[in-house]
């Protein structure tokens, strides 16, 4: 499908209001490649973090037609609070579940769910709601397990289905209060779980043409479950120990201790991928020193602003999930042991503040 958004449109009957002086839901325009048939069919977001915000605003920016899904009260927060991206309020609206027109041709050709592991269970009755036989859903979450769980909460199989396989590296965006600020986009990884990368699925593809059009770099790898893995150990090495060490990007750039402590735990997830037959290598730990090494010295991970904002952190989907998974396959995970604990101890200290 190509898209084609139309920039002058009257709001859909029946669309979701917004706060005032930003626009409603609109009539926006996909074409179909083969049928040239004209449908209203948006780009959803659910989540506006750093992540969703971030993406958001570039898919705005590029004349593209993007909205966030939300409901109840976070619809309320994001309609009145709004959020500013590199200093900007986005003008974006914000649609709820039944303000999302249920014909097939109306359903939204993408959702991408940008939210916090332990939020995604209370949103996938909302994202059942919203899509169609014909959405393309994919997650830019961390961890290994977004993909399992988003195709059972839609009743969809995990391959071949409406979900695709995703991860996202690179990128720098830091989220404080209602403002996200970046300076790099990063890469998005994305395809079925197994790829011929000459000959993508149309679902595939539809999505790399979207990237184009919106100016974000993506890769399909022949092995997607190798790529998020690889994240995921990338994840466990360094968004821990920066939440525990209150340590920006910068520590790891220059101070072998804590690249040392980042490498150890890697090893840990290392041994587990490998027996669960996931094609992880040496190298391809030793390769995210240099990618850290790119990133602003002031940047922060996620669970690093989790913490300093006194938010729960993803912590049981990463050092909670490696010591599950340690433990069935007989592998010791004493590291991501005591992260768990640690961060636990933090997080609760942290909560009990707020």
């Amino acid at each position: 499908m190509r898209f084609a958004p139309r920039r002058t449109v009257r709001p859909a009957d029946g669309a979701a209001g917004d706060a005032p002086g930003l626009p409603k839901w609109p009539e926006w325009v996909y074409t179909d490649a083969t049928t040239m048939n004209a449908h209203t069919s948006p780009i959803l977001i659910l989540g506006a973090g750093a992540l969703g915000a971030m993406y958001a605003q570039r898919f705005h920016e590029s004349g593209l037609p993007v909205a966030f899904l939300a409901e109840g009260e976070r619809a309320k927060r994001l309609r009145t609070e709004g959020v500013a991206v590199n200093g900007t309020r986005l003008s974006i609206p914000v649609v709820e579940p039944d303000g999302v027109a249920p014909g097939p041709a109306e359903s939204p050709a993408v959702v991408i769910v940008a939210l916090k592991d332990q939020h995604v269970p209370a949103a996938l009755p909302s994202l059942a709601a919203a899509i169609g036989a014909d959405t393309t859903v994919f997650s830019v979450m961390n961890g290994i397990d977004s993909e399992r769980q988003i195709a059972e909460g839609i009743g969809d199989p995990v391959d071949g289905g409406r979900v695709l396989h995703c991860m996202v590296a690179g990128m720098d965006a830091v989220r404080e209060g209602n403002a996200v600020e970046y300076t790099r986009l990063g890469t998005v990884f994305i395809g079925e779980r197994r790829n011929d990368p000459g000959a993508p699925t149309p679902r595939v593809a539809a999505v790399q043409r979207l990237l184009d059009a919106a100016g974000v770099a993506w890769n399909t790898p022949e092995d997607m479950e190798r790529a998020i893995w690889n994240k995921f150990m990338l994840n466990v090495g360094i968004n821990q120990w920066s939440a525990v060490l209150g340590a920006p990007y910068r520590v790891f750039h220059r101070q072998d201790h804590a690249r040392n402590l980042m490498r150890t735990t890697m090893h840990e997830v290392l041994a587990v991928a490998r027996a669960r037959e996931v094609a992880l290598s040496d190298e391809d730990l030793e390769h995210w020193f240099s990618v850290v090494d790119t990133l602003g010295p002031d940047g922060k991970t996620s669970m690093l602003q989790d913490v300093e904002a006194g938010r729960k952190t993803e912590v049981e989907m990463f050092a909670g999930r490696m010591v599950e998974m340690g433990r069935e396959a007989g592998i010791p995970t004493p590291l991501n042991q005591a992260l768990l604990d640690a961060i636990r101890a933090v997080e609760e200290e942290g909560l009990r503040r707020r």
